[in-house]
């Protein structure tokens, strides 16, 4: 997982900041775990409502006060912030133990474009190998919370044996390659999942309805 950000730094959204830029720490933070890439803007008010919900999201997983064991889970911030003020403002109320790339660093455009990310707030769930394990899992982080991680984990180790789910025509194509999974689990049906979702910002070349534009 770690190579996905090899020849860039990634920076510890602590109070000093502290900067993963070898090898070694990146991979001591990133490998063996499931990486969470969150695409979001402070000047969008989709991201602004989905923050909290994130946060205590990751809060509920890592910290000790919920968890005798952290889960193998990293996140890493991907700002499509104008301004790196912005970017500031809009990490400084967010876990200690987040990632994020320098503002400086397009890194963060290109990963966009790599994920195919077309609106924000956007979640990328990664397999500890890299692969991708769900395109946006943000509305599954709404709905069923800490339980994700079970579920991806669990996906995650099917997915990697080879594991296929048997087809069912009478039910609509799964959303992501979670959720024939989170369906056993907790027995969601297909109009549960037909209903409206929450409305992203669109990412569009220029400024959108949102006042968000790609970044670059």
């Amino acid at each position: 997982m770690a190579s996905l950000f090899s020849g860039h730094v990634l920076i510890q959204n602590n109070s000093d900041q502290d900067e993963l830029d070898t090898e070694v720490e990146l991979s001591r933070r990133l490998d063996n775990r499931l990486v969470l890439l969150f695409f979001g803007a402070g000047l969008c008010p989709q991201c602004q409502a989905f923050a909290p919900v994130l946060r205590d999201f990751f809060v509920q997983l890592t910290d000790e006060f919920y968890v005798l064991r952290a889960a193998q889970l990293a996140l890493v911030y991907v700002s499509q912030d104008p301004t790196e003020e912005q970017q500031d403002l809009f990490l400084r109320d967010m876990p200690k133990k987040w990632l994020f790339l320098p503002f400086e660093d397009d890194l963060r455009r290109d990963l966009g474009r790599q994920f195919s990310v077309e609106s924000l707030p956007a979640v990328v769930v990664l397999k500890p190998g890299g692969d991708v394990l769900t395109r946006d899992a943000t509305v599954e982080i709404q709905r069923l919370g800490p339980a994700c991680f079970s579920n991806w984990q669990e996906a995650a180790e099917v997915l990697d044996r080879n594991f296929l789910q048997p087809e069912d025509l009478d039910d609509p194509a799964p959303r992501s390659l979670t959720e024939p999974l989170r369906r056993r689990k907790y027995r969601v049906g297909p109009a549960a999942w037909g209903g409206k979702r929450g409305r992203k910002a669109v990412l569009t070349p220029g400024v959108g309805r949102t006042g968000v534009g790609i970044v670059g």
